[in-house]
């Protein structure tokens, strides 16, 4: 591996360093660059991916993740693009849950639902940085105080990102408590493997090794039920073109716009297990996911409008980007079925997920999946 580089936030203008300049003190880009050439940019404000260049068939490297080149977009904007998310990612209902007899309450910022951990969750605090395994990696840390957004407990995070010579992204997060407390952490990259933004990814071909999907109701908070996914137009155990049911009549597409779903993972083990493929046939990019987490986040771009400028100054249209979040399942405090949420002191939180990369040349190299 290269040396990491730590440069100041230029890419982020001059403007945006004058207006915002308390807050962008100490904000810093880091990338990390395999033998393959592989290039994965990280900041430290909201320990967020800001880029992610692989090859496709040909060799050619192309950025396949969404987000900006100006601070003020990250810090204005609401799509959460590359930002590692928490305490506790997707909806909790109506912004409250509780521990034993006590009730919490957090902020409201997702129609009557708390969303990503609040208003001013994971993604928009400034992470420390250190540079680890000899620049192979990096460490980012945060303490989230008691209180922190109305969660309990003093939050100690830290999380691990690594970009190996076997072409992939490997996040690995781990968290400890001095207090009971609800922890769900992720990454909310927003993936277009023909390249950040350029088109729209119902061409792209999609495997969730998953039997089973939790249903939402209209504000896409968990019913609390587990269901089959036969017979569903969210079912995607045999590869298939996201756009080939997304508009199928069907109540839960109606909810989401879309496919905005969490999926329960099948899972033989608590180690590292395929949760998802994704390829896109013009550029021969194969994504596969493995992750130790149960469940995960399919979300097929249904909000993207087109008012997010991103890199190169494109804008952000409908169903420009895939998202793949590994994680507990939504609303877990509020449901007793669901996987455990709950840290407890002398607990430790671990989580980790891998995004893989390769090409293929043709369709049927990659047989039945």
């Amino acid at each position: 591996m290269k040396r990491l580089i730590a440069i100041c936030m230029a890419f982020l203008c001059l403007q945006a360093c004058e207006s915002k300049r308390k807050q962008t003190t100490g904000y810093q880009l880091y990338q990390l660059e395999n033998k393959n050439g592989l290039k994965l940019e990280i900041t430290n404000l909201g320990g967020r991916i800001v880029s992610l260049q692989v090859p496709d068939n040909q060799g050619r490297l192309e950025d396949v993740v969404l987000g900006h080149s100006k601070l003020e977009n990250y810090l204005e904007g609401e799509a959460y693009f590359g930002a590692l998310i928490g305490r506790f990612a997707n909806r909790i209902r109506k912004g409250k849950f509780f521990i034993g007899d006590e009730e919490y309450t957090l902020p409201i910022n997702n129609g009557e639902n708390t969303l990503h951990g609040g208003l001013n969750g994971l993604h928009n605090v400034i992470w420390d940085v250190v540079e680890i395994e000899g620049g192979q990696g990096l460490m980012l840390s945060y303490l989230s105080k008691d209180g922190e957004e109305g969660f309990p407990g003093n939050l100690d995070i830290k999380v691990i990102y690594r970009l190996n010579d076997n072409d992939a992204v490997e996040i690995e997060y781990r968290a400890v408590s001095d207090q009971v407390t609800p922890v769900n952490l992720t990454n909310h990259a927003f993936f277009n493997l023909t390249g950040a933004g350029k088109d729209e990814i119902l061409g792209h071909e999609l495997f969730i090794n998953a039997d089973y999907f939790t249903p939402v109701d209209k504000g896409l908070i968990p019913t609390g039920e587990i269901k089959t996914l036969d017979n569903s137009p969210l079912d995607f155990r045999l590869m298939t073109p996201i756009g080939a049911r997304i508009d199928a009549e069907d109540e839960q597409l109606t909810y989401g716009q879309g496919y905005d779903h969490n999926y329960c993972l099948n899972r033989a083990s608590t180690g590292l297990e395929v949760a998802a493929k994704v390829f896109e046939p013009v550029s021969g990019r194969l994504m596969t996911v493995f992750t130790t987490a149960p469940g995960l986040q399919f979300y097929s771009g249904n909000f993207l409008n087109g008012s997010d400028i991103g890199k190169e100054d494109l804008s952000y249209e409908y169903r420009t980007a895939f998202c793949l979040e590994t994680q507990l399942y939504p609303d877990s405090p509020n449901q007793p079925d669901f996987p455990n949420a709950m840290l407890n002191p002398g607990e430790v939180f671990q989580s980790t997920t891998v995004y893989q990369f390769e090409t293929v040349d043709a369709r049927e190299e990659l047989g039945a999946i």
